[in-house]
């Protein structure tokens, strides 16, 4: 049994991530705010989920705490927020757009289709966007690989480390015009049970 822990950034959609882990089989989870992090007992989680949130990263309680904790023995999902703390975690900078977007859809080019994060994902997927911040892509550290991009504006929308099972993703999964959100779950949850095994 996988057990995930979610730090709940306090945004309103952590609890539709949370749905996708519950209709996940053999998953169990635990949602925590970053005032409650379960310092002592993180090696009781395979797999660490940093939901989506308002503000910057570095505003997030705990956020930036946590992957500084689990970093070298979790695999670790940031969505939105989570996707740009780990950016920053990892010495990538954020940059603010001109238009924000609150649930606009664009389609996504992968760049590297055959990676497991990305199994039976299309290569033109619709994705939910909601955010008024990106990672800033032109210097991103080589560490951080570029796996996916918007087709209608060209912004960074998913990356993962190269060497440990980090990933992240600008747009939200679990958003209702997001058409690969489960998918992306899934296969994130399979990675962190391969990751347990050895």
């Amino acid at each position: 049994m996988l057990r995930v822990l979610v730090l709940d950034n306090r945004d309103s959609f952590v609890y539709n991530l949370v749905q996708l882990l519950r209709e996940a089989p053999n998953c169990r989870f635990d949602v925590v705010r970053g005032d409650a992090i379960p310092w002592g007992n993180l090696s009781d989680y395979q797999g660490i989920l940093l939901s989506p949130g308002p503000g910057l990263p570095s505003e997030a309680c705990g956020q930036m705490e946590l992957i500084q904790a689990a970093a070298a023995t979790h695999s670790i999902l940031g969505v939105c927020l989570g996707h740009q703390a780990l950016a920053e975690f990892f010495g990538g900078r954020l940059r603010r757009i001109e238009h924000p977007f609150h649930g606009h859809d664009s389609r996504i080019r992968l760049t590297e289709p055959d990676e497991p994060f990305w199994k039976g994902v299309p290569n033109d997927a619709v994705v939910g966007r909601y955010h008024s911040w990106v990672v800033e892509d032109t210097d991103l550290p080589d560490c951080l690989i570029p796996t996916a991009w918007s087709d209608d504006d060209g912004v960074l929308m998913a990356m993962r480390h190269k060497l440990l099972p980090h990933y992240g993703v600008q747009f939200h999964p679990e958003s209702i015009i997001s058409d690969c959100g489960e998918r992306l779950i899934r296969n994130w949850l399979d990675i962190a049970t391969q990751i347990r095994k050895t």
